[in-house]
């Protein structure tokens, strides 16, 4: 099986219970077609960055779901056939490539990989790392303008 993600934007002058059975119909072609659906995000209503269809506005929902490659054929098929959903674009993701969940939220198939101490250790030492060559580069930038200043009042 294979993950996707499909982005949808469905129209704004909606009801909220039109909107949950539209998801919930795309939902309903996943799981009759032997698929699973991970994770649903819904965006809420959002500002398009151009109009259309005469709107200017839109409610965006991402599904992430593991299927075989029929599934979002035939979920795009049935947005073409939908006045409702003004775009749609389905994307296939390698299962590495998974967003990160949020706090709280657990997936239903796998865990995250959890870091390692010693990954943990060697991410702070970067960090430090970093910091002591800003502050260097800071302390530089100082000394170069204090012998600018210095340079000015040079007394013959």
């Amino acid at each position: 099986m294979r993950h996707y993600e499909t982005g949808v934007i469905i129209a704004p002058n909606l009801s909220d219970e039109e909107i949950d059975q539209q998801i919930k119909q795309m939902a309903e072609v996943i799981a009759s077609m032997k698929g699973q659906l991970h994770r649903e995000e819904r965006w809420g209503k959002r500002k398009l960055a151009y109009p259309i269809k005469k709107f200017a506005d839109g409610y965006y929902v991402f599904l992430h779901y593991e299927s075989e490659a029929n599934v979002p054929a035939e979920l795009e098929r049935r947005f073409r056939q939908s006045d409702q959903i003004l775009r749609f674009l389905t994307v296939k993701k390698p299962p590495t490539q998974r967003r990160p969940l949020k706090k709280g939220e657990k997936e239903a198939e796998e865990e995250a990989p959890q870091l390692g101490v010693s990954e943990v250790e060697a991410t702070g030492e970067k960090e430090k790392s970093r910091d002591e060559e800003k502050k260097k580069v800071k302390e530089g930038e100082a000394e170069s303008k204090e012998r600018e200043k210095d340079k000015g009042r040079e007394v013959f």
